[in-house]
Formats: structure tokens, C-alpha cells, sequence
């Protein structure tokens, strides 16, 4: 309903003013729609911006009132759209319903890469924030009705997996016995690295290994494969434990294996922009990159961008839309990878960097063996929600608690991460992330095991449409926008912003419920308020799954 009105309110908006984008923007307090499209068109009228505010208004606010129940007002240089008749009764009917908020279905095919950590140790709180805004993005796209596949890409032939492969020969371990696989390789990868940093001639080792591995040496492939699917089945585990899914791992090597980076290269050679030296490089000078980007080493062997190029390129061909979550420590490989498809004439990829988040204990380094892991961090969530939950809800049985504290620490883990910029580096605050009572995960959960409680309690009653008061408006406005917040996720790459939507409608949800009396109404009063909290509830629901949070029920 809210689309569809944004999407008409603009087509009035443009024909008049002969201009494709008329600056529509969220009203905030004052209406439901803005535009600034008056700022833009100053210059070229030479008139000043409230002048043609007033203009536009008076040409086309009895055209919206009539067709549309749009009121349509200037506030000085702005042209505010308030939606009016049967607006709200609309919204509700639609927002009971289950999977409120979907979209028509797409046909642009959509390829999601996130996470792709190296396999060589576990997952850390470094890498979950990649995991979390990847996954909460997958799961817009399929709320926005786009055929999406989510993918990981498995770097299983790279220097890290050579030092792994060589540390379970020397020091023979065996990384299938009982144990977590991808805590099992990192303790390898950390030894060996310990013996590489006291004498670096092994490192010769090392890069005879990965000679072998491009060369298609089947032992030797398959002594990298072992220890590198051991560790994703770890990875996998952890990733469950955040509510993520992939539909599909795709391996490294084998853009090698089949041809795929040869063929590449082989291109390369032949663009004017190729730098023949003892190695192969690109000259991407006019994309602002002074140095050369190297795609394959003097012996021979391609690098890892070579390798990432020719998956890109099987992305390309196969999907519409390659979108890829990558951390801020990769902005030069992906910039460089977006000028190289960009000079190839192949389908660029859309990246989305993000700062990282760390825990107050510092930094993470998997190689040392400092890093704080994401099992141990979703353990201790689990732990500290347990005991929230025991303060809050102690007649419950201890296996209730523990389904209640599993969903809550998860929620605080996810909501914590997604709600901030991606560009902006964060800290993982345990208290804030667990604060039943403010910004945080569990605190929409509430509102949603609020308005569960409020309608067990009410018992049956007939749907009521109408509402009134500024207090009903206001909510049932506010569930009104859940549909263009997935859009604007999608469009914009922004899961954040389902995150703030999500918290600002548990607010206005407890503002209502705290002052206008629901279970206590009488008549039709009482119906159409709890129609009003059914369509809330609904509403909630809807937007923490889309976060990749359990909407529990009682907490």
C-alpha cells in the first residue's frame, strides 16, 4: 500500500514537474512522503525553492486528494504528501496476514557471496559480522521475491591451506579424531607457523606444495581437500548456531582444475593493458591504481585474484546480480577486481565493505593464535542470556529457559552486529546487546512475546479495521513502510536499516500499549486495538525472521 501510493504520488510528481527523479524522501513527523525536488529545480527556474513548493502544490494537491486521498502541503521549500481515507484500514488488512511485507516476484537472478573465510582455523568475531550482514541481506532478497543464491567460496588451494597440509605431516596429527574440525586445524596451522617463524627456509617447502597443487598433483590435492572440508564442517556447525545458510560452497581450485584461470590469463595476455615482465600483470593506471595488479607469479603459478577473477566471471554468466560482503582489509583486492571485470565488459560486482567488530579483550589473529572464536562468543551470549532469563522467568523449567536464552543470545549477537553502519567499526557490547529494556534484539523480541501475551489473553475477536487517534495512526503508519524498508535494503545494500526499522516499531508499539488500553476497551474499540497488535505482532514477526531472529513467543 505505502509503495504503491510513493510509486503514484511520483508519477503525479514527474509528469508535472518533466523530471525523472522528483526527490521523493521519508516525511518523518510531518507526513508520510516528502519531496525536495523544489531545491533541484531553483537554479533553472530562478526562483527560490518555497516559491515552487508553493507552485506544485496548488497544480496538483486536488488531483491527489481526489484520485489518491493524498493531502498534499508546502512547508516552505518542501511539498509533504499525508496519506488520508482508507489508508490505515488497507494497511491492517494486509499486515494480519501471513508473510506480510513479501514483494512481487523478480526475475533478476541474484548471487550473494559473504563470509568465505579461509579454512585453516575457526570462525572469529572478525569474521561475523561478514556472515551476519551477508545473511540478513539473503534473506531481504527472498522477502523482495528475487531468485537468490548464497554462496561461499572456498579458498582451498592458497598458502594457508599449504601450511596446514604440511603441519599435519609434520607434526602428524590427526585432524579427523574427536574435536571440532575447524578448532582442530587451527591448532596445526598455529604450530607450524611457530616452526616457519623459527626457520624460514621451510617456507620452501611451502611453495613447492602449492606448485604441485596448480600443477594438478592428485596426492597433493587431495591432502589439502581432507583437512579443508573437516574444517567447513565446523564452520557450517557455527554458522547454524547463527541462524546462517549457504546454498552452495564453491572451491577455488576448481576454477583451476577446469580450465577456467588458464583461459583467463590467456585473455589477459592479449589486452593492451597487460604488463609482460617475469610475471603477468594488468596496468589499471586509469582506474586510479598506481601499482600493477599481478595475476600470475613468475613461476608460473596464478595468485589468488586470478583465481577470484575466473569465479566472478562464472557469476557473471550465470546470475544478474553478483553482490559480495567483504571486509575492509580486502577494499584494494575489490576495487582492483571491479576495474579488471569492468575492462574485461564483464558484470561488475557490487561489494559491501565493512569496518570490523571486535570484543573489548583486542584484536584477532588467527595465525598467532589470539583470536577470540565465534563458538566461544556465541557460548558465552548463550550463558549470559541464560541467566537473564532464569532472573526474569524463574517458575519456567530449565529446558524452557534454555530454548528462550538460545533464541535471545542469538538475537543479541545479530541485532548488535547488523544495526550499526557497515563502515563504521564497532565494539560487541555484551550489556547493551542483552538489555531486555533498550536497543538491542531481545528488546524486539519482547514486543513481539508482548503482543503474543496480549492476544492469548483477548481470546477471539472479530477483525476491526477503523481506527482512530493519533496513537493508532502512528502505529499502523509505521507497519505501513515495512514492505519499502525490504526495497530499500535491497536497492541500497543496507541491511541496517531493517534493524532501525525493526526497533522503531517495537517503540511506537510500547508507546500504544502503554497509553491506550487494549484487553480493557470495550466494543469495537477493544476489536480494532487488538486488530491493531495482531497486525503489529504480525509485523514484528515478519521483520525478525528477516534478521535471522527467532520471533519468540514468551520470555
Amino acid at each position: 500500500m505505502y509503495i504503491s501510493l510513493c510509486e503514484q504520488v511520483a508519477g503525479v510528481l514527474k509528469e508535472y514537474t518533466g523530471r525523472e527523479d522528483v526527490l521523493l524522501v521519508d516525511g518523518g513527523e510531518h507526513a508520510d512522503l516528502a519531496s525536495t525536488v523544489a531545491f533541484a529545480m531553483a537554479k533553472e527556474k530562478r526562483m527560490a525553492p518555497a516559491q515552487i513548493a508553493k507552485e506544485i502544490t496548488d497544480a496538483i494537491s486536488d488531483r491527489l486528494l481526489k484520485d489518491l486521498n493524498v493531502r498534499t502541503e508546502a512547508t516552505g521549500p518542501y511539498i509533504n504528501f499525508t496519506f488520508e481515507g482508507r489508508y490505515c484500514a488497507e494497511v491492517l488488512k494486509a499486515a494480519v496476514k501471513p508473510g506480510y511485507g513479501n514483494l512481487p516476484p523478480k526475475s533478476v537472478r541474484v548471487v550473494l557471496e559473504h563470509t568465505s573465510a579461509n579454512p585453516n582455523g575457526p570462525l572469529h568475531v572478525g569474521h561475523i559480522r561478514n556472515t551476519i550482514i551477508g545473511d540478513t541481506l539473503a534473506r531481504c532478497f527472498r522477502k523482495a521475491g528475487y531468485p537468490l543464491e548464497v554462496e561461499y567460496y572456498v579458498n582451498d588451494m592458497g598458502r594457508q591451506i599449504a601450511i596446514v597440509a604440511w603441519g599435519i605431516d609434520r607434526q602428524h596429527t590427526d585432524v579427523y579424531g574427536p574435536g571440532k574440525g575447524d578448532h582442530l586445524i587451527a591448532e596445526v596451522y598455529i604450530e607450524a607457523n611457530k616452526h616457519l617463524t623459527a626457520d624460514p627456509s621451510l617456507t620452501a617447502e611451502i611453495d613447492a606444495l602449492m606448485q604441485k597443487v596448480e600443477d594438478g598433483d592428485d596426492e597433493i590435492i587431495r591432502r589439502f581437500k581432507g583437512p579443508v572440508r573437516r574444517c567447513l564442517e565446523g564452520f557450517k556447525e557455527t554458522l547454524a548456531g547463527l541462524h546462517a545458510h549457504h546454498d552452495r560452497f564453491v572451491f577455488e581450485s576448481d576454477f583451476v582444475r577446469n580450465g577456467d584461470t588458464s583461459k583467463l590469463l590467456g585473455r589477459i595476455a592479449h589486452m593492451p593493458e597487460a604488463v609482460h615482465e617475469e610475471t603477468l600483470a594488468l596496468d589499471l593506471s586509469k582506474y586510479g591504481f598506481e601499482k600493477k595488479y599481478i595475476l600470475r607469479r613468475s613461476d608460473g603459478t596464478s595468485v589468488y585474484a586470478a583465481r577470484d577473477i575466473a569465479f566472478h566471471l562464472w557469476k557473471g554468466h550465470n546470475f544478474d546480480r553478483v553482490i559480495d560482503v567483504l571486509g575492509a582489509d580486502h577494499k584494494l583486492i575489490g576495487r582492483q577486481l571491479q576495474a579488471t571485470m569492468d575492462l574485461l565488459g564483464e558484470t561488475v560486482p557490487e561489494i559491501v565493505f565493512f569496518e570490523f567488530v571486535s570484543l573489548p579483550e583486542g584484536s584477532m589473529s588467527t595465525r598467532r593464535g589470539t583470536f577470540i572464536s565465534a563458538d566461544e562468543l556465541i557460548e558465552e551470549a548463550g550463558r549470559r542470556a541464560m541467566e537473564e532469563v532464569t532472573v526474569r522467568r524463574p517458575e519456567l523449567d530449565e529446558e524452557a529457559r534454555k530454548t528462550i536464552a538460545k533464541g535471545v543470545a542469538a538475537a543479541a549477537i545479530r541485532y548488535d552486529i547488523v544495526k550499526t553502519i557497515p563502515e563504521k567499526s564497532t565494539v560487541f557490547d555484551w550489556k547493551e546487546a542483552l538489555d531486555f529494556e533498550k536497543q538491542s534484539g531481545p528488546y524486539i523480541q519482547y514486543a513481539h512475546a508482548r503482543a503474543c501475551s496480549i492476544l492469548d489473553k483477548a481470546g477471539e475477536f472479530p477483525h476491526c479495521y477503523e481506527i482512530e487517534g493519533d496513537g493508532e495512526i502512528v502505529l499502523a503508519k509505521k507497519i505501513a513502510r515495512f514492505p519499502k524498508v525490504i526495497d530499500q535494503v535491497v536497492t541500497e545494500l543496507k541491511p541496517y536499516l531493517l534493524a532501525i526499522y525493526a526497533r522503531e516499531l517495537a517503540d511506537i508499539f510500547g508507546s500504544f500499549y502503554h497509553a491506550e488500553p487494549v484487553l480493557k476497551a470495550q466494543g469495537t474499540v477493544r476489536d480494532r486495538r487488538l486488530t491493531l497488535v495482531e497486525a503489529t505482532r504480525n509485523t514484528l514477526k515478519e521483520a525478525l525472521e528477516t534478521l535471522g531472529i527467532d520471533a519468540l513467543r514468551a520470555m
